[in-house]
């Protein structure tokens, strides 16, 4: 049996990877440009694809985070969000690795900066983070005020 603060845990932790995603792509959406730009700065896509995924990343973030702030296909949203996250941190990471200066360009922005101006540890932590909500929420999806009930107790089934 799952103990009562469960849910509202799952309320916080939706409500903000939620908010997160959703400002993420509404930063980005409005100048695509940029968020191409931050996408060809990270060096790792063939040149091909970085128009496509800078302009589709944000509509994605956007969806994303939608999904999760209603509280609407909740496991799915939080596993998108979790994947992202994966590759949001596995770009920073490659990047400080291969001795990059360049700004994450997670909420808008992003390309080339001064070497002593980026923030990867940072970056990483909160990705890091916001990775253990999408975990969480991927494992206890039932919250509070989402349009989506506990798909399980109408069914029966254990989670």
């Amino acid at each position: 049996m799952k103990k009562p603060w469960c849910p509202w845990v799952s309320t916080a932790a939706r409500l903000v990877l939620g908010a997160v995603m959703l400002v993420a792509g509404a930063l980005k959406v409005n100048d695509p440009e940029t968020a191409v730009q931050a996408v060809r700065a990270y060096k790792l896509l063939p040149s091909a694809l970085e128009t496509p995924v800078g302009w589709g990343l944000p509509f994605l973030e956007i969806a994303i985070g939608l999904l999760l702030v209603v509280g609407f296909g909740v496991r799915a949203a939080a596993l998108a969000a979790g994947i992202f996250m994966v590759v949001f941190i596995a770009a920073v990471s490659s990047a400080w690795a291969r001795g990059l200066a360049i700004d994450c360009g997670c909420f808008g922005g992003g390309g080339q900066v001064a070497p002593g101006q980026t923030q990867y540890l940072q970056e990483i932590l909160r990705d890091v983070g916001l990775l253990v909500l999408a975990g969480w929420l991927y494992l206890s999806p039932t919250s509070k005020f989402a349009l989506e009930s506990d798909p399980y107790v109408s069914t029966g089934v254990a989670a």
